[in-house]
């Protein structure tokens, strides 16, 4: 947007100090005017002299100020008084206004930077907290998650487009494959050929559903995480029994505001990673759900190998995958967790990622619970307020 030149702030300060300095001495010879000057008679009498008639008086008779002689005399000095507030006023305010604002013009300095794409640059003001030192850390804390969205943003851009293109190679490789060799078996050309392209249909689907919880585009309702939970488990039944697992769900109902597809997909993701990331035979899923004062909690545990507290804290980033799965065919497109961190973040939840003494995963989504009079105008009752409209 294009403005009109105008004052620098430095300028209007020191123009803002001169003028309260000329104020003051303007108040304050008023002051002397008004309680000392004002009493001084515009003409004083003197009384008749005791000097005998006749008798020379050399120096005649002494001379007193009337109010006429003391304005002459005061008017000047209080106009050099007031022109020397005014240089002294605008030098002083001059050098006060650029010490004050010397901590600004860092930001501006370092704005400026970050306008021309440099986001490892820091303000780091030094000095106690004040107005300027709070913005300039704000500033900063700012720069380092923009830093850190920034370089998150790059390694999944290379990351999709590597997971993109390793689909595509390989289709490329079997059509060459199959346009020299005319006595190939099409058939297994075309089973290959399909399960490559649904692989890379459920990463672009992935993507997107990552895109959409990002941007936090959707419609908020009343959900209750232990149906989600329930039928999250019965969708995977199949799979964990194939595997030879168990799912054990369990806990109270859970009510929360948001999207019932995205919860969905969210409990959905955590299960199948609980399922797939386990052991080979004989392993166990927990899911669970609590009601706390604020909160509503689902809490999804696997038994599995036991992994450190470094590898867990990895694993949430995009296409990050683990070891110990029950079958290569069921291996993802390594956007699970980075899917569920995303949708617990649009529902201005948390996600907590720990290992299990004995081996596998713990994993904890926290979530606002809904107001108590939404999940009762949920139930049949008469909705009260926006969330029952």
């Amino acid at each position: 947007m294009d403005r009109a030149p105008g004052l620098s702030v430095r300028l209007k300060l020191t123009l803002s100090y001169a003028g309260f300095l000329m104020l003051a001495g303007a108040l304050l010879l008023a002051t002397v005017w008004v309680f000392l000057l004002r009493y001084v008679p515009e003409v004083i009498y003197f009384p008749p002299s005791s000097t005998p008639p006749g008798t020379f008086e050399p120096f005649g008779p002494p001379f007193v100020p009337d109010r006429s002689d003391l304005l002459r005399a005061f008017g000047p000095k209080a106009a050099a008084v007031l022109a020397f507030l005014l240089v002294f006023g605008l030098g002083g305010g001059w050098i006060l206004a650029g010490s004050m604002l010397a901590p600004l013009t860092r930001i501006k300095n370092a704005t400026r930077l970050v306008a021309n794409g440099s986001l490892s640059h820091r303000i780091e003001m030094e000095g106690r907290r004040d107005e300027f030192r709070e913005l300039a850390d704000a500033f900063d804390a700012m720069l380092a998650r923009l830093e850190a969205h920034d370089a998150e943003q790059q390694r999944f851009a290379a990351n999709a487009s590597h997971e993109l293109r390793t689909p595509l190679a390989i289709t490329q490789t079997l059509l060459d494959v199959a346009r020299n060799d005319s006595n190939h078996d099409t058939g297994e050309l075309v089973d290959r050929l399909h399960f490559i392209n649904t692989r890379a249909i459920d990463l672009t689907e992935a993507m997107l559903l990552l895109s959409r919880a990002n941007q936090r585009s959707f419609n908020r309702d009343y959900v209750d995480l232990s149906l989600i939970a329930e039928e999250a488990t019965e969708t995977l039944l199949p799979l964990a029994e194939k595997g030879g697992l168990t799912i054990e769900t369990s806990g109270d109902i859970a009510p929360t505001i948001g999207s019932h597809a995205l919860l969905l997909q969210m409990t959905t993701n955590l299960v199948h990673n609980a399922i797939v990331h386990n052991v080979p035979e004989q392993g166990t899923v927990w899911v669970t759900t609590s009601l706390r004062p604020k909160t509503v909690v689902l809490i999804v545990e696997n038994t599995g190998e036991k992994l450190s507290t470094q590898f867990v804290s990895t694993i949430v980033e995009p296409f990050q995958r683990g070891t110990g799965r029950i079958r290569n065919s069921h291996a993802g497109v390594g956007l699970g967790l980075a899917i569920v961190r995303s949708i617990t973040q649009a529902h201005d939840g948390t996600l907590t990622l720990a290992p299990r003494a004995a081996g596998g995963l713990r994993v904890t989504v926290r979530l606002p619970a809904a107001p108590p009079h939404t999940a009762r105008s949920r139930s049949g009752e008469p909705p009260h307020g926006p969330a029952g409209e």
